[in-house]
């Protein structure tokens, strides 16, 4: 099997896992850092935005505690511990495209420009309504290629 497929199938796994629990374990995540040049500041998703009065929705905030944990590990240039993280996001809030922006970050800070490829291209249909993550996007993407080129 390869490494693509193993990773996917992994993903399966853990998705399904968490499905059937029903639960998601909330990690604390640590405090902010200075932002690197290619690590944006987080900014809420719609779907993790809480309506006026209405109870947060639990997945969503572990989702974006997650993905804060990946971000402080991202700009400690630590990209294996990212994914793993980033995994979980996706698992507990498949639809957060910011999730997968930060994979492709991360695989891209690893050298595999086709895992980075792969995730940028679900970064984008997630979060094509958003103007500010969309250029996010597309700046990645040409970053992507221009290491792919090399």
């Amino acid at each position: 099997m390869s490494k693509g497929c193993r990773h996917v199938f992994y993903l399966g796994v853990w998705l399904a896992w968490v499905a059937v629990s029903g639960c998601a374990a909330v990690v604390p995540f640590p405090p902010p850092s200075p932002e690197p040049k290619n690590v944006p500041p987080a900014v809420k998703q719609p779907e993790e935005a809480s309506p006026s009065a209405a109870k947060p929705n639990p997945r969503a905030v572990a989702a974006l505690q997650l993905r804060e944990q990946a971000r402080a590990l991202l700009l400690k240039n630590q990209p294996d511990d990212a994914i793993r993280v980033l995994e979980q996001a996706v698992n507990v809030n498949p639809a957060g495209g910011q999730n997968y922006y930060y994979l492709s970050e991360a695989w891209l800070m690893k050298g595999n420009t086709g895992q980075a490829k792969e995730y940028n291209g679900l970064a984008a249909s997630y979060l094509h309504d958003d103007p500010e993550w969309r250029g996010r996007v597309q700046e990645q993407r040409q970053r992507i290629e221009e290491r792919r080129a090399r």
